[in-house]
């Protein structure tokens, strides 16, 4: 089941276990995972992005390692709301992982996350060099920790 609906994500998710956040990038995937609770979102790493069947086999030893419930993937919808390219790209994979993993998937909107990531890393003082090694899993955690707040109110 896929979805960008967090009501119906959350009917579809058993009362406790972690979810894993996702932000897909052309070259990478940046992965969170949060608490069994679904409270806290935090990074894990990033992947490199190739073929599906390899990134498939890394995302489903995390799920195993983390018990994961289900996956909260950041959609990149464009700033005056419409859906580019990207947007259809990511909801193609999310479809695909859906599918292969049996997991519930919710597609939440990730306009400016990497931004306000980069902001925030910039605040802190952080090297370029490090910024770029931790930007897509830090993405990855803002979407997740985004996602977790709304399904809190549900």
């Amino acid at each position: 089941m896929i979805t960008e609906d967090a009501v119906e994500f959350a009917a579809a998710l058993p009362p406790i276990g972690g979810l894993l956040g996702l932000d897909l990038g052309t070259k990478t995937i940046g992965v969170a995972t949060s608490d069994p609770d679904r409270r806290i979102a935090s990074p894990v790493k990033t992947l490199k992005r190739g073929k599906f069947t390899v990134g498939l086999a890394e995302l489903r030893e995390l799920i195993n390692e983390r018990q994961t419930s289900g996956l909260v993937m950041g959609l990149p919808i464009n700033m005056d709301g419409t859906s580019g390219p990207r947007a259809q790209s990511s909801r193609t994979f999310g479809r695909n992982l859906s599918r292969e993993l049996d997991l519930p998937v919710l597609l939440w909107d990730e306009r400016l996350s990497t931004a306000a990531v980069e902001r925030e890393l910039i605040s802190i003082d952080t090297s370029r060099r490090r910024r770029a090694e931790v930007i897509d899993a830090m993405a990855a955690n803002f979407i997740l920790q985004g996602a977790l707040d709304r399904l809190q109110g549900i």
